[in-house]
């Protein structure tokens, strides 16, 4: 299926296709991934602290605004961030840091979990839900806020993202003031519109898609655990409040819809933003007006939750 793009969202894909892997394997898909990410990364904002932690074996870079510390510590985003369970590292994703450092003062996150297909589902959650946990004992940084915390990320960085939520209900622990999800995946079965009407959709197909899932979640008992997959939880209630960003053109727009219609039917809070046009990854199309856009929006939904 062809699909017909906005110039702007064209020249983005025919950007990404430049950076073919040397081969299939695991490790060259890795770094042409890491060069294509680096190529559309801004600059950092200006003044800011960036810094390595190794917290229990996991890495995390630190991420906080220039300025004097605000009383009780920095608010935070714990950002996780995409590349199918299997691509990313905190190399890949300073783009997401940089680009949302640049519109608010709030102090964030990355985490570096471990990678599928060699370490597959729970692993890559367990460490997400250690860095949450470091986080709130407050054992990352003194300047952090243990309180005004708030969890996101990107592609499979959202699965993982409203996943912690799902894991942190499980074990009757407080939510985030808020979660933020772009483009996730909630559910490893097919049945969703979206998944149909754009199985062949620019940078996301189903295909990929069935591919990255078979190497987080091999062992298909995992794909109805709804900390590994949210949209197959049975109670939608007592979570996060969250914001939903969704690409117009994309396998997974159903995905974030769905996930927020569950969430206000158990009676909770979800907004969705659906940018027409927009396909998979397309959040580092820096300079597109609908681009840039959403980040405002990701970054007054940032602070409306820390608030």
């Amino acid at each position: 299926m062809s699909y017909r793009l906005d110039p702007e969202i064209q020249a983005y894909v025919e950007a990404c296709q430049r950076f073919v892997p040397l081969d299939d394997s695991i490790q060259a898909r890795r770094e042409a991934f890491l060069r294509a990410c680096r190529a559309c990364t801004p600059e950092a904002p200006v003044g800011w602290s960036i810094a390595d932690r190794v917290l229990d074996g996991v890495r995390l870079r630190v991420y906080k605004p220039a300025g004097p510390v605000p009383h009780g510590g920095w608010p935070t985003l714990l950002y996780l961030h995409g590349g199918g369970w299997n691509l990313g590292n905190l190399d890949t994703h300073d783009w997401f840091a940089y680009a949302l450092g640049r519109r608010v003062s709030v102090a964030i996150v990355a985490v570096e979990y471990r990678l599928a297909p060699e370490h597959c589902y729970p692993a890559p959650l367990e460490d997400c839900m250690g860095a949450w946990n470091g986080l709130r004992e407050g054992r990352v940084d003194a300047a952090l806020s243990r309180e005004r915390l708030i969890v996101g990320g990107d592609s499979a960085g959202g699965t993982l993202a409203a996943g912690l939520c799902m894991a942190l209900r499980r074990d009757g622990r407080p939510q985030p003031l808020g979660q933020l999800l772009i483009y996730p995946v909630l559910t490893a079965r097919e049945h969703l519109p979206s998944m149909s009407e754009h199985a062949e959709a620019p940078l996301m197909t189903v295909a990929g898609l069935r591919r990255s899932l078979a190497g987080f979640l091999p062992q298909q008992s995992d794909w109805q655990d709804p900390c590994a997959m949210p949209l197959e939880a049975e109670n939608f209630s007592g979570l996060a409040p969250a914001f939903i960003a969704v690409a117009g053109v994309d396998p997974l727009r159903d995905h974030g819809l769905a996930y927020a219609a569950a969430l206000v039917g158990a009676g909770g809070e979800a907004k969705v933003e659906v940018v027409a046009g927009l396909v998979h990854s397309g959040l580092r199309a820096f300079g597109v007006k609908r681009v840039e856009q959403l980040w405002d929006c990701l970054g007054a939904m940032a602070l409306q939750y820390l608030a």
